[in-house]
C-alpha cells in the first residue's frame, strides 16, 4: 500500500471497466484521483464511494474529445489537487463492422474518442507535470495496436496511433523527467469487452470461447489491467519509458 502516496492521478474514462478498476486501485495506493468521464457515467457516485472508503477522489464530467471541456476539467483538477503527476489516457470505445460499410462519421467518432482525446488531455496536463518535476503518462492501447482483427479496421487504426503517441511522447519529454508508456490488454471481461466479442461474432469473426482459450487462455480481468497500470504509474517503473506493456497472457507472443 502507498505506492502512489503524494501523487495526483487523472484517469479519463475512469468511471467504468478497467478505468474504474484503476481509479479505485490508485486511490487505495494513496493517490488523489480525478475521474474524467461523461456526465451520464457513474463517476460522481464512484468518487463519493472512494472518499467514503478513506481515499481522495473527485469527478469532473467531461467529453474528453472536446478541447474546451478538457482544458476546463484539467484546470479544475489542478486547482483542487495540484499538478497532475500521473495521467492515464484510458477513455476509448469500439467500432465493429465491415470496412466497406463504415462511414466517414464512424471514422471521425472513433478517432476523436480514442486518439484526439489523448492529444487534448496530454497537452493540457504536461505543462504543470513538467513544472512539478515530472510524472508518468499511461495510454491504454490494445493488442489491436499490433494485431489486425477482421471487422475492426477503424479500431485497430486508432490503437496503432495510441501505440505511437505514447512512444513519441516518451522520446520528446524524457529529459523533462516524463515517462510515457502504453498498456495493451487482450480481450477483457468488461461490459465493453463482452460487447466487442458479441459484435465480432455477429459478423462471423471466430472468437468462440474455445478460440479465446487458445488465444489467451481466458478473458483478462479489469483488476489485472489496473495492476499493470499501477506499476507504470509508480516509481517501481522509474526506468520504464516508451514501452508497450502487453496484458494478454501471451496472445501476441504466439
Amino acid at each position: 500500500m502507498g505506492r502512489l502516496n503524494g501523487k495526483v492521478a487523472l484517469i479519463t474514462g475512469g468511471a467504468g471497466g478497467c478505468g474504474l478498476a484503476a481509479s479505485e486501485l490508485f486511490a487505495r495506493e494513496g493517490a488523489r484521483v480525478a475521474i474524467l468521464d461523461l456526465p451520464r457515467s457513474d463517476g460522481k457516485a464512484i468518487a463519493e464511494r472512494i472518499n467514503a472508503a478513506g481515499g481522495t477522489a473527485c469527478f469532473v464530467a467531461t467529453d474528453v474529445s472536446v478541447a474546451d471541456q478538457v482544458n476546463s476539467a484539467v484546470a479544475q483538477v489542478e486547482e483542487r489537487f495540484g499538478a497532475i503527476t500521473v495521467l492515464m489516457n484510458h477513455a476509448g470505445t469500439i467500432h465493429v463492422g465491415p470496412f466497406l460499410e463504415t462511414s466517414e462519421s464512424d471514422w471521425d467518432r472513433l478517432m476523436n474518442i480514442n486518439v484526439k482525446s489523448m492529444f487534448l488531455v496530454t497537452r493540457a496536463v504536461l505543462p504543470k507535470m513538467i513544472e512539478a518535476g515530472g510524472g508518468s503518462v499511461i495510454c491504454t492501447s490494445s493488442i489491436s495496436g499490433v494485431v489486425g482483427t477482421p471487422m475492426e479496421v477503424l479500431y485497430c487504426t486508432t490503437k496503432g496511433a495510441c501505440h505511437m503517441f505514447a512512444r513519441a511522447i516518451s522520446v520528446e519529454y524524457r529529459d523533462r523527467n516524463i515517462r510515457s508508456n502504453a498498456i495493451c490488454p487482450g480481450f477483457i471481461g468488461t461490459a465493453h469487452g463482452r460487447r466487442e466479442l458479441d459484435l465480432l461474432r455477429e459478423f462471423g469473426t471466430e472468437v468462440s470461447d474455445e478460440a479465446l482459450r487458445a488465444m489467451q487462455g481466458r478473458l483478462c480481468d479489469p483488476a489485472e489491467v489496473a495492476a499493470a497500470a499501477l506499476f507504470l504509474a509508480s516509481d517501481d517503473s522509474s526506468f520504464v519509458n516508451g514501452t508497450h506493456l502487453f496484458v494478454d497472457n501471451a496472445y501476441t507472443a504466439a
